[in-house]
C-alpha cells in the first residue's frame, strides 16, 4: 500500500466524524490549555468526567465561554486494522515488545501521524488541527486517557516548555519535581508526601516554563499532566492513606511476600485523590524550587539527601530528560529545547538533591516538608 492509502484512511475517518450528529462533550482545562472531548459513548464521557474530576472546565466563570485550544474526537467503533506500510517503534532500552507502529502523511498544512496500538488495536490519527482515537475507546479508557493528555504535553512544549520525567508536588504553593531511575518510587515518594500534607502536581510528567517565558518574574514553573498515580502494592502497603485500594485478602497476601518479592511486583493500581486525601489535592502548577533525585537501593544501611550540582553530575540529568514520544509532531516555526544543557540552564535556578544508599521513604519525606517549610508562600 501507498502513502496515499493512508491520505484516503485520514479522508475516511473525518467523513466519518463529519457524518456524527450524536456526540457528548466534555470540557477540561489544563492551566491556560482548553481541551474540548466529545465522543459518541456516553460511558466514555462517565469515566473521563471522574478521571478528570480536578479539571472540569464547569462554567463561564472558569473559561467555558471561550472556545477550546483544541477538540479530541473519540470514535467509539470495532478495531480498525488498515493494511498501511507501518513503521514499527522500537521498544524502549530494556523493552523486548513491540507496542506501537506508525505511519507520517505529509499535508498541505503540514504533518500528520497515524499511530496504531497493536496489544489493543487502538488507531490515532494527528495534526495540527485534528486530535481523534478510533476503536475500542471504552474498553482502552486508559490510552485514550493518555492521548488527551498527549495533546496537553504538545501544546506546552510548542510554547517553549521544558518536558521532565518526574513526579511532582507542592506546599503553598511551591513545587519539588521528584525524579530517579526506573522503579526508584517517584510515585511512592510523592503519596507519602501527601500524606503529610502536600498537594499533588503530577505523576511522572512535569513540564517547566521559565521565568522569560511566564508573566511574573518568580523563577520557574513546573505544570503537571492530569494523571493519576499509579502504584504498586507494596506503596500501598507501605501507605495507610492508601489502604482501602486493596481488600483484607489481598493484603493479607502480600503482606506475606518478602520485602524484594514485593519491591518487584508489577500489579498497578489508580489512585484517586480525592478518595485517599480528600478535595483539591490535585493541582496544575507550582513554583519550582528543588529537585529531588532517588538514587538508591533497597538494602543498603543508610539514607542521605544531599544538594548536588548537575553540572558536576551530568548523568544524573538521565533521570530528568524524557523524550516526548511518537505522539509529538514538531513544528518548523518552533525552537524546541530538548538538549541537556537546556536542563542544566533551568535546574541552575533551584536546588537539587540526591537521595542515595539505602530507601527511606519516610526519611526522605521528612526532609522535603522540612526543606518545602523554608521557601515561604509560593
Amino acid at each position: 500500500m501507498s502513502a496515499m492509502s493512508a491520505n484516503h484512511l485520514r479522508a475516511k475517518l473525518l467523513e466519518r466524524v463529519a457524518e456524527g450528529d450524536f456526540w457528548k462533550m466534555l470540557r477540561l482545562r489544563f492551566g491556560e490549555c482548553r481541551i474540548a472531548v466529545r465522543t459518541n459513548n456516553p460511558a466514555l464521557i462517565a469515566n473521563f468526567t471522574r478521571y478528570y474530576a480536578d479539571f472540569l472546565d464547569r462554567g463561564k466563570g472558569s473559561g467555558s465561554g471561550d472556545a477550546p485550544d483544541m477538540t479530541v474526537t473519540a470514535l467509539e467503533t470495532d478495531v480498525w486494522n488498515p493494511d498501511l506500510p507501518w513503521i514499527v517503534k522500537q521498544p524502549d532500552p530494556g523493552k523486548i515488545k513491540v507496542k506501537e507502529e506508525y505511519l507520517d502523511l505529509f499535508l498541505n498544512q503540514g504533518e500528520g501521524r497515524f499511530v496504531r496500538k497493536r496489544l489493543t488495536g487502538m488507531l490515532f490519527y494527528f495534526d495540527r488541527e485534528t486530535h481523534l482515537a478510533v476503536g475500542p475507546c471504552l474498553a482502552n479508557d486508559n490510552q485514550v486517557i493518555n492521548f488527551v493528555n498527549s495533546r496537553f504535553i504538545q501544546w506546552m512544549l510548542d510554547r517553549n516548555s521544558l518536558l521532565c520525567h518526574a513526579a511532582g508536588v507542592a506546599l503553598n504553593g511551591n513545587g519539588l519535581a521528584l525524579a530517579g531511575f526506573s522503579g526508584m518510587g517517584k510515585s511512592t515518594l510523592a503519596l507519602h508526601l501527601m500524606r503529610r500534607g502536600l498537594d499533588f502536581v503530577s505523576n511522572d510528567r512535569l513540564l517547566i516554563q521559565d521565568a522569560e517565558s511566564e508573566p511574573l518574574p518568580h523563577g520557574p514553573t513546573m505544570h503537571g499532566v492530569a494523571k493519576l498515580p499509579r502504584v504498586n502494592p507494596g506503596t500501598i502497603l507501605g501507605n495507610p492513606s492508601l489502604t482501602g485500594l486493596l481488600d483484607a485478602s489481598r493484603k493479607e497476601v502480600y503482606a506475606r511476600m518478602e520485602p524484594d518479592e514485593l519491591w518487584n511486583l508489577e500489579q498497578k493500581h489508580d489512585v484517586y485523590l480525592d478518595e485517599c486525601f480528600g478535595q483539591g489535592k490535585f493541582l496544575d502548577s507550582a513554583r519550582m524550587v528543588g529537585l529531588v533525585i532517588l538514587n538508591w537501593k533497597p538494602k543498603y544501611p543508610r539514607t542521605s539527601l544531599e544538594l548536588v550540582d548537575l553540572v558536576q553530575r551530568p548523568e544524573l540529568l538521565d533521570t530528568v530528560i524524557k523524550s516526548p514520544g511518537l505522539f509529538f509532531l514538531p513544528r518548523p516555526d518552533v525552537a524546541y529545547r530538548f538538549q541537556p544543557e537546556s536542563y542544566l540552564d533551568i535546574f541552575k535556578k533551584c536546588a537539587v538533591f540526591e537521595a542515595r544508599g539505602g530507601v527511606d521513604f519516610d526519611h526522605v519525606a521528612d526532609a522535603c516538608v522540612h526543606y518545602l517549610g523554608q521557601q515561604g508562600e509560593g
